[in-house]
């Protein structure tokens, strides 16, 4: 039985070549050019997922593990857990070191309890700043489930207040709108605590 020499080849046609018996492709110009596009655009995707898992405005999923109080929860991301910030809304505190007890706060800490129980899957949308002075993640959350915006839902219904912070103020007018709504139809702290 007769075998070919170890480094010749047999040609085909112009785009197969077989060598030890096997027959291997030739990359054309046309498949080296769709090739480089695809090597690009799988650069891109990878460098925007990158993007997505940041601080920056895209939104991403994540599980609810606790609530630090009305306006403060613990997130766990793929990775990690993060302590969030609610953006744009302020609860009366109940956590706070070497603070009392404010008017409302419990109430607040236990109306987030009752909307995000833990396991709870919330989209999170960032702002323009990432992190608060202390390190928290600044979000807004909405449930997976239903689309409730949860930093609205506390103001609408009267457990939080706004509070207007640059550069993060996507919804600051709105959040005002639904504060002027609790207040006028006396729900919640409106209702109970001085202004």
């Amino acid at each position: 039985m007769a075998s070919e020499p170890e480094h010749s080849s047999s040609v085909s046609d112009a785009r197969h070549v077989t060598h030890r018996g096997v027959t291997i492709s030739k990359p054309t110009a046309r498949s080296v050019k769709i090739g480089g596009r695809l090597l690009v655009a799988t650069a891109i995707f990878v460098a925007l997922s990158a993007c997505t898992s940041s601080d920056n405005s895209s939104p991403d999923v994540a599980s609810v593990t606790r609530v630090v109080d009305g306006d403060t929860v613990a997130l766990a991301f793929t990775n990690t857990e993060e302590t969030v910030r609610l953006i744009g809304i302020d609860t009366p505190e109940t956590v706070k070191p070497n603070s009392p007890v404010e008017c409302f706060g419990p109430e607040a800490s236990e109306r987030t309890k009752t909307l995000l129980p833990a396991g709870t899957k919330v989209r999170v949308e960032r702002d323009i700043e990432a992190r608060d002075r202390y390190g928290r993640l600044l979000a807004y959350l909405r449930r997976v489930d239903d689309g409730l915006f949860v930093n609205k839902s506390l103001v609408i219904d009267g457990f939080a207040t706004p509070l207007r912070i640059e550069p993060n103020i996507a919804y600051a007018d709105d959040f005002a709108r639904a504060a002027e709504q609790a207040r006028a139809a006396q729900l919640g702290l409106w209702a109970v605590c001085d202004d």
